[in-house]
């Protein structure tokens, strides 16, 4: 089926499927329901999974495909409302009354009546993502919201259920549209289930073997398509084995644009070796790899896809 002109809402599963498809994501059937069930419905999708899955990367596709602003809130330890929501310009205010002051203005309401005004206000991530105009809200993503804590997950509640804020100098900014959020986690920690009631949920797993090999032709195109054979099946045979971290498909992707860098054509102990730490980011899981190990995990993907033909 093809893909939904740009802009335009998917009106099935299938065209879900083939939006995501014509912008190179290869999505399965359950995340294109449960995706085409959170544009119908308008409600947050909550994607959890380990990180490098490629979470992240359904907002981004979402954005482009739809036609509509990304916008995104990286979420960190101690994020707080002035960061994520709004704050007021204290400069601009305070040169503001000295300019009412020099100008002799002693109407100290009418004063602090300008001072709190949208001029004055600035807008951080969450408060443009209410703000978007009817017809084009935005794509607004809430990236590793594990890695926040439970008092700035209490107050996206509010955010989640009515998509509005509450500014009180303002009054309550609510959404004309509600934006497309996406909420993605990489469990490190448990998210409070009265946030998680307000979305729809969806796990991302690592991909299939075929699902993943799809991912490097069409994201890698100049790489060997027996190197990709090779990289898939080792990469798949990695993630078996009790990593620190397992590569994510991002790892994939860059280690077989590092291979293609390099003209290679088929994957050697002396290559993997080299080029590790494209694919592993901690000393340990490298360590055990460049050893006997790999040369015989190496050897079994050999003879694996030998014996495939």
């Amino acid at each position: 089926m093809a893909a939904p002109a740009t802009g335009v809402l998917p009106q099935s599963i299938d065209e879900t499927m083939a939006m995501l498809e014509a912008q190179d994501y290869l999505a399965g059937t359950a995340l294109a329901t449960v995706l085409f069930l959170a544009l119908r419905m308008k409600r947050p999708l909550f994607l959890e999974g380990e990180a490098g899955v490629g979470k992240t990367e359904i907002a981004k596709v979402l954005a482009r495909a739809l036609d509509r602003p990304l916008i995104r809130l990286q979420c960190y330890e101690g994020l707080d409302v002035a960061s994520a929501v709004y704050e007021w310009n204290y400069p601009a205010q305070m040169l503001e009354i000295r300019l009412s002051e020099a100008a002799g203005t002693v109407d100290r309401r009418r004063v602090e009546s300008d001072i709190f005004s949208e001029r004055f206000l600035i807008r951080r991530p969450v408060l443009q993502a209410i703000s978007g105009e009817s017809g084009r809200a935005p794509v607004f993503l809430i990236d590793e919201l594990d890695r926040t804590d439970e008092a700035f997950e209490a107050f996206l509640l509010e955010v989640l259920s009515d998509f509005q804020v509450t500014i009180p100098e303002l009054g309550t900014i609510r959404a004309t549209e509600p934006p497309v959020v996406i909420i993605t986690t990489n469990r490190t920690r448990e998210i409070h289930d009265a946030l998680k009631r307000r979305c729809l949920y969806h796990w991302v797993d690592y991909p299939k073997a075929t699902q993943e090999l799809e991912i490097i032709r069409r994201k890698v195109p100049g790489c060997n398509a027996a190197l990709s054979r090779e990289i898939i099946a080792y990469v798949q045979r990695l993630r078996t084995i009790d990593l620190f971290k397992n590569p994510g498909v991002a790892e994939t992707i860059d280690w077989a644009t590092a291979l293609t860098e390099l003209d290679r054509l088929a994957l050697d102990p002396e290559t993997i070796a080299d080029t590790l730490g494209t694919l592993l980011k901690y000393q340990d899981d490298i360590a055990r790899i460049d050893g006997a190990e790999g040369r015989k995990l190496l050897a079994e993907v050999k003879a694996e896809l030998l014996a495939a033909g």
